[in-house]
């Protein structure tokens, strides 16, 4: 575990060292070896602990202290070495730049010796992240202090931390290693011979603790060894390292140590050199190859667990590179050697080196490395890994793709890279999704190289130039079949067409791939020609007609394509802009964005249906592959023509209708190539409803649907298509066209939401043809023929399990009349004793198995009956969600239209249903749906109609259905939609004016007076609605079980303070009478809600403000002197918010000088303050002496008691707090007393009796009252209440007397009695415990021996 840690320090600090500005800024990594717990460290803290001083005399043990002098007068100084060695990071950095610039600015030789001294002694400390801090301070300062010899600090290093004391052995070999690690990272060995020599040395001898230091003084060298310069290599450092050089092919740092040499030192390495050291004058070499082998898979199989490259590969990689020799090296060291054993780590190295490889070969030698067994195996673990608990390599194979492709500027490598991992294929069907992400970074000519290439693979699937490889399970079957190939070419052009089609889809719905708009309708018209139409000579005209297709397309081929198309036409129609549209061409209406439209202005699916004209008027080249019949013909030339006219009319006033006309009509009529028999309908309806739409003189009956209607229906049935393509255009035509909406076209809508009309909906289950399959469904058809098998099987016994629960009574008369028929049975249904000859029994069993194949077959007629019920569920469910889009797009675009209110009770009928029913996540998601519709779109929109003056009567009887409705509810979550449905209605009746009456003669508008009510201003009965909002009020402060709660009536108040003043009356008698706590609690609640609305205060003039606010001021009072002596949670929540009333009341008469008696509510409160109604909870004790400030009683205040000023009194065990780590004096006395003459064993039971004594009397004194007593006085009972005067209110808390709320000014301490809760919901917590040793936690062991333990032999004594 250090090492490890240790080796992640090392390797993080390369490429840090020659520069001091970076060392002190990078961020240093954590501590590289584990906290050494013991002595030393218990010392360490407790100095620490103790301050700096302390440290100095803790380090006795280890070094001569300073000079006293130094310590007295630096202690700034001393505390930078605590935050040198301390885990935060900043703090290590911030103290370490402080120790430079003292010691370079305050240059003292004591100081600086102190400072060498202590930084030594840290880089072998235990503490975490010490040793790195130690190491890095030591850097900085023999950096900046260049005139400390680096060969006086290195023998210092190697003194204090002696490698020959076994004892200290680990930290020692840290110190050493930390030490020359701080040489290094200063910048000054390589200037230092003598130092770079000696530690070199030191490290190769810290090579042999590999227990402790792992590689780290190997990889230590090799950076050492690439920063050293040529000639002190040569001069210094060859000498050194000839033992290791020459031993290269042991391990893989000496031999990382070799190829760092060759790369850095290549006319000194030369290769004379090479033969005197390895006896061969070239590292990869035929007879090195074995020697190579087995170390990289040491290598590899020492970085299993990090999941890297180790460096020695890619150092070997281009050593075999500069040497020529990369072909003798991929062939025989990593496709021979490292994948030969089939071993985890050895294939990950592999599969790391050929990605690593990629930036670093020629287009030649890209080639053969993406064409060799590296390729194949990892192919053959794409597909093996696709399980979940298998390591999957892919991911990294992308990063180093990506990588490769990003920093290449040569399209031909690029090309190259992108077509081979294309070209790996398992049964004709590549590896890599279709969907990689990697192509983001091709260079435009690769880009466009590549999708031809994609083209002609689809149209001449050549699968020599794939490197197809199967999976070992594919050979085994192949084998045991004997028919030496698992697929057949047919299938395999099937799979790799599949592939390829959704390549090409995906490549223009890449955000990030560059791209201009003839790329993109290439390749879209490439999709649609291939997926409707077939070449019967090739035409310049049509460059599609100019390839022939080797593999004949298949009729699921072209549906696949088909379905690619429409997906590409669906990211086409939300598409933005690649180009700049011409000003002088008129379009239609952009957006913000300009989506869906080309530079021209006109709409991609505008330019297919060209496409698709220009097609079909060349019948000579090229036909459709379904011909169109002559009613299909005719919808597609009059839909032609409804689209030239839409596009004359583009700058008519009614640009959004002809807009929605246009952009339906091009889709219906491009899929009328896909379904030709449902879209002819379609297209005629379409058609019709334009040309009345358009036409201002166009007339209809009364019988006679409107257009607008006709468009509803014509959108619900492609609703019903599972196309997302189709739900994105139905809800951007209808956001056009909603304007015109009529209440019968409405009504079609909620048809299908409406519950009751479930049964009646004529949706029919149908399956999506080209939906997708996951991954291991494409990938892994090696599995198909035994998945088939297991499938088919489990129906079988899913069957027969269905079967064995009930039995049909038919079935079972049909039985036993076949049985008795063969005499098996007699008349009664008893076994017969007759024996039956062969004969009669054969015949007995084939007409036994005719009848269970029988019913076997109503068995799976039953099971398909309900898998089609479930399926006509889920799609009808479906069906509403995509329709709620209609309704949301509504209530968006027109929530001022009079229509909106029509949708308000079917919703509630929606969320009515669903949530009295157990349903399933589909239904769930509806219904959660619905309920934000509702609440957000319609009930809280900021816009709301205004003009309903005529439907005021049906409006007020809908307002009182909704509140009878939400009192009868058994939900209150349900009673919330209809009560806030009710106050939409009521803000539609307030915010709209009635009908003008009739215009009257000048005499009468004399008499007639100017109405001053609120009646007048708008269309609200006020009397009538104040009446229904008042029973409904006095049914939730009356009933027990009301669905309505106190935040409706509060957000009523909220929302309409006209309400709220007529509401008052009746909450007011309810602070008294109400019939339940709970209810005068929600009284409560609702007239200071209430009283603090600033509209009421206004409303109300002042004698009528003044007689409420006295009014309440009674009603509070009387409520609290009303509480009696149980007081249980509903009588705590009341006097909670009594209380909080109260408080408003005081307020507001001191505040506006109401002339209000406030005699009865201060003798209230103090009657409630001097008995014990309070309880033990806080907040109420609070809110009371809130109440008595401010009617002029102050809070007295605690005294203080501190535990040194009791003396005398004895100290119980549990009080102390221990140092941790320390044992008491109590038990050290103990143990001295118990060693000198032994104790008396009868004695000590007697003890041990008499503490649990003592603790039986603790405990029966925690069930006791509380009493209240000052500390030190004797327990005496409390005198009557008669004879007391008014005593300091004080609470008993652990036994300290203190002030009984946390917001006194006595200490503030944690009540034992649980958590407080200051809500609705508060409880009154448990009196407090009268015990000042704490109590175990439950479901600890509490016997006498636990006890006894816990409390130390000190107890005893006390």
């Amino acid at each position: 575990m250090a090492g490890t840690r240790s080796s992640r320090s090392s390797r993080s600090t390369r490429g840090t060292r020659t520069s001091r500005a970076v060392a002190e800024v990078k961020p240093e990594p954590p501590e590289v070896a584990e906290e050494k717990p013991g002595e030393e460290a218990e010392e360490e803290t407790a100095a620490a602990m103790a301050g700096p001083p302390e440290e100095a005399a803790d380090a006795e043990e280890r070094a001569p202290s300073p000079p006293a002098p130094l310590l007295q007068q630096s202690r700034s100084f001393l505390d930078l070495f605590w935050g040198i060695g301390k885990p935060e990071q900043e703090q290590r950095l911030a103290a370490t730049a402080a120790l430079v610039t003292r010691l370079r600015e305050r240059p003292q030789e004591a100081e600086l010796q102190y400072a060498l001294r202590r930084l030594i002694e840290g880089l072998g400390a235990t503490r975490e992240a010490a040793r790195p801090g130690y190491s890095l301070a030591l850097s900085q300062v023999l950096q900046a202090l260049e005139r400390v010899p680096l060969q006086r600090v290195l023998e210092q290093i190697q003194e204090k931390h002696d490698l020959q004391k076994k004892k200290l052995l680990r930290s020692a070999a840290f110190g050493n290693f930390f030490g020359v690690l701080a040489l290094f990272q200063s910048g000054r060995l390589v200037k230092e011979p003598k130092a770079l020599v000696a530690s070199v040395q030191l490290l190769q001898s810290l090579a042999q603790h590999r227990n402790h230091l792992q590689d780290l003084p190997r990889r230590t060298l090799v950076d050492i060894l690439s920063e050293v310069p040529e000639p002190v290599f040569e001069e210094v450092l060859l000498d050194v390292l000839q033992a290791d050089l020459a031993a290269a092919f042991s391990t893989p740092e000496q031999l990382q140590l070799l190829l760092v040499g060759l790369q850095k030192f290549p006319g000194v390495l030369h290769p004379k050199k090479l033969k005197k050291l390895l006896g061969s004058a070239t590292v990869v070499t035929k007879e090195t190859v074995p020697r190579l082998v087995e170390v990289l898979q040491l290598a590899a199989k020492s970085v299993r667990k990090e999941r890297v490259l180790h460096p020695v590969g890619l150092d070997l990689l281009r050593v075999a590179l500069q040497e020529g020799a990369f072909e003798l090296f991929w062939r025989e060291v990593v496709e021979q050697g490292l994948l030969k054993e089939h071993s985890g780590p050895g294939s990950y190295m592999a599969f790391r080196l050929l990605g690593s490889a990629l930036p670093l070969l020629s287009l030649e030698q890209l080639h053969v490395v993406l064409r060799g067994e590296v390729m194949c195996q990892y192919g053959d673990h794409v597909l093996s890994a696709q399980l979940p608990s298998r390591f999957k390599f892919a991911p990294e194979m992308e990063k180093y793709v990506s990588s490769f492709l990003e920093g290449c500027p040569d399209p031909e490598k690029q090309l190259a890279v992108l077509v081979a991992f294309s070209s790996l294929t398992n049964q004709g069907y590549p590896v890599v999704p279709s969907l990689w992400p990697v192509v983001r970074h091709l260079q435009p000519e690769a880009l466009d190289r590549y999708c031809r290439w994609l083209r002609n693979m689809f149209l001449r699937p050549d699968f020599g130039s794939c490197l197809e490889f199967s999976t070992s399970r594919q050979k085994k079957t192949a084998a045991e079949d004997g028919s030496g190939h698992a697929g057949t070419p047919e299938k395999s052009a099937f799979r790799l067409r599949k592939w390829l089609i959704q390549r090409l889809t995906s490549i223009v719905e890449n955000a990030q791939v560059v791209k201009d708009e003839a790329f993109v309708m290439g390749i879209a018209r490439f999709c649609f020609f291939h997926s409707f139409f077939e070449t019967k000579k090739p035409s310049k005209d049509i460059p599609e007609s100019e390839q022939q297709v080797s593999v004949p397309l298949d009729s699921e081929t072209r549906e696949n394509t088909g379905n690619a198309f429409f997906s590409l036409l669906q990211t086409l129609n939300s598409l933005p802009l690649l180009g700049e549209a011409p000003k002088t061409v008129p379009g239609p209406p952009r957006g913000k964005a300009g989506h869906g439209v080309t530079a021209d202005g006109r709409l991609w699916a505008q330019h297919l249906v060209q496409y698709a004209a220009l097609l079909l008027s060349h019948g000579k080249h090229v036909r459709p592959a379904r011909p169109f019949a002559a009613q299909e013909k005719a919808a597609w030339e009059r839909m032609l023509q409804s689209v030239d006219r839409l596009q004359q009319r583009a700058k008519d006033a009614r640009l959004a209708e002809t807009t929605a006309f246009q952009q339906l009509l091009l889709l219906v009529g491009l899929h009328l190539f896909k379904a030709p028999g449902e879209c002819v309908d379609v297209l005629n309806d379409l058609q019709n409803c334009m040309e009345k739409a358009l036409d201002k003189k166009a007339t209809t009956g009364a019988e006679e649907p409107q257009w607008v209607e006709v468009m509803v229906e014509i959108l619900l049935s492609l609703l019903a298509q599972p196309s997302r393509l189709m739900r994105q255009v139905c809800r951007s035509v209808f956001a056009r066209i909603c304007p015109h909406l009529n209440l019968r076209a409405l009504q079609l809508i909620l048809d299908v939401l409406d519950p009751d009309k479930e049964e009646d909906g004529a949706v029919v289950v149908t399956d999506e043809p080209g939906r997708k399959k996951g991954p291991a469904t494409e990938d892994s058809s090696e599995d198909s023929d035994s998945g088939s098998e297991e499938d088919s099987g489990s129906e079988e016994d899913s069957l027969d399990e269905g079967s064995d629960g009930e039995v049909d009574g038919g079935f079972r008369q049909q039985l036993m009349s076949v049985l008795q028929a063969g005499k098996a049975l007699d008349a009664d249904g008893q076994s017969s004793e007759e024996e039956l000859d062969d004969d009669a029994m054969l015949a007995l069993d084939a007409r036994l198995a005719s009848l269970f194949a029988e019913q076997k077959l109503r068995a799976q007629a039953r099971r398909r009956g309900k898998d089609q019920a479930r399926k006509e569920k889920s799609l009808r469910c479906d069906f509403k969600i995509k329709v709620l889009d209609l309704v949301e797009t509504f209530l968006t675009k027109q929530p001022e239209n009079p229509l909106v209110l029509e949708l308000v009770e079917p919703l509630l009928a929606v969320i009515e249903r669903s949530m009295s029913r157990d349903s399933a996540k589909q239904e769930q998601d509806f219904l959660r749906k619905t309920a934000d519709i509702f609440t957000n779109q319609l009930c809280r929109a900021k816009q709301y109609c205004r003009s309903v003056a005529d439907r005021a009567e049906a409006l007020h009887v809908a307002l009182e259905r909704l509140v009878e409705r939400a009192g009868r509810q058994a939900d209150s979550a349900v009673a919330l939609y209809h009560f806030s449905a009710s106050l939409y209605l009521l803000r539609v009746l307030k915010g709209n004016t009635p009908k003008p009456p009739a215009p009257l003669s000048p005499r009468k508008q004399r008499k007639v007076s100017a109405p001053t009510q609120v009646q007048s201003s708008s269309c609200l009965d006020l009397a009538r609605v104040s009446l229904l909002y008042t029973e409904a009020l006095t049914s939730f402060l009356s009933k027990r079980n009301s669905p309505l709660t106190a935040a409706m009536f509060v957000d009523l108040f909220t929302r309409h303070p006209v309400i709220c003043q007529r509401l008052l009356p009746v909450v007011l008698p309810f602070v008294t009478d109400g019939a339940r706590p709970y209810h005068q609690a929600q009284a409560c609640l609702l007239l200071l809600k209430a009283l603090q609305m600033g509209e009421l205060k206004q409303a109300l003039e002042g004698p009528a403000w003044q007689e409420l606010i006295g009014d309440s001021l009674r009603q509070t009072t009387e409520s609290l002197r009303a509480v009696g002596t149980a007081v249980n949670k509903s009588v705590l929540l009341k006097m909670f918010k009594a209380l909080e009333l109260l408080i408003f009341l005081i307020k507001t008469v001191k505040e506006e000088e109401l002339p209000t008696s406030l005699e009865a509510p201060l003798a209230v409160l103090q009657t409630l303050r001097q008995s014990d109604r309070l309880g033990a909870t806080g907040r109420l004790s609070d809110l009371t002496w809130q109440a008595l400030k401010l009617l002029g009683v102050p809070r007295p205040k605690e005294e203080k008691v501190k535990v040194a000023e009791n003396k005398g009194a004895p100290q119980e065990p549990g009080s102390r707090k221990r140092k941790k780590g320390f044992l008491p004096d109590t038990k050290k006395r103990s143990k001295r007393q118990q060693a000198e003459g032994g104790e008396d064993p009868g004695h000590a039971t007697q003890d041990a009796k008499r503490k649990r004594k003592r603790k039986r009397k603790r405990r029966s004194t925690q069930q006791q009252p509380p009493m209240v007593k000052e500390p030190g006085s004797p327990a005496t009972p409390p005198p009557p209440a008669s004879q007391t005067k008014d005593p300091e209110p004080k609470a008993v808390v652990n036994g300290d007397a203190q002030s009984a709320t946390p917001g006194s000014a006595g200490p503030k301490r944690k009540l034992r009695g649980g958590k407080r809760k200051n809500g609705l919901d508060a409880a009154p917590a448990a009196p407090p415990l009268q015990k000042k040793a704490r109590l175990p936690p439950p479901g600890t062991p509490s016997g006498p021996k636990t006890r006894r333990k816990k409390l130390g032999p000190e107890a005893g004594g006390q």
